[in-house]
């Protein structure tokens, strides 16, 4: 194997798949986060396995480099307790009720898009007025694509790539407020 042409066609799809990103949708988020700030509220960031990793980074990148107030639940004791509590499937939703308010945004992510604790929170958050980004791949109708105030959608089916441009435009989002 070339390990050089592998490399430079790694990097290329995943900049293809970055290029096909609706620019309006990170205008749409910058503009949600203002109003987020503006309210006093904070940016909760949620996902599950690698998207977990994600969403703690981003977290901490807007806390502690944007100055954004930011959490995230990636607590063991916050998942354990409220998926043995409720069922992994309404975790999510559970923690949103007990830490979120109208003032917050929330950011949820699933590579796939079908995540039942993912989706869950989603429609929760739609149900009751807070607002909401997501984060998906695969199927462009996927359950989650369809419940946020912006919804950022990866076409691929390959978990890496989906992940890798979620976490880029994320960051860049973060980059934005840096200046």
């Amino acid at each position: 194997m070339d390990y050089k042409v592998y490399f430079n066609n790694y990097n290329k799809s995943i900049y293809d798949l970055l290029n096909t990103v609706n620019s309006s949708h990170i205008e749409e988020t910058v503009n949600l986060i203002k109003n987020c700030i503006n309210q006093n509220g904070k940016v909760y960031i949620t996902g599950n396995g690698g998207s977990a990793s994600i969403a703690s980074h981003v977290s901490v990148d807007f806390a502690k480099v944007s100055r954004i107030p930011s959490a995230t639940f990636n607590n063991s004791n916050l998942v354990t307790c409220f998926a043995n509590d409720y069922g992994y499937e309404n975790w999510v939703t559970e923690s949103i009720k007990s830490y979120c308010t109208n003032k917050d945004l929330h950011i949820l992510i699933s590579s796939s898009g079908k995540s039942k604790n993912i989706v869950n929170a989603a429609s929760y958050c739609k149900e009751n007025n807070i607002k909401l980004i997501t984060f998906s791949g695969f199927e462009v109708n996927n359950p989650l694509s369809k419940l946020g105030n912006v919804n950022f959608h990866i076409n691929s089916c390959n978990y890496n790539f989906i992940e890798m441009s979620h976490h880029i435009i994320l960051l860049s989002i973060v980059d934005v407020f840096i200046k």
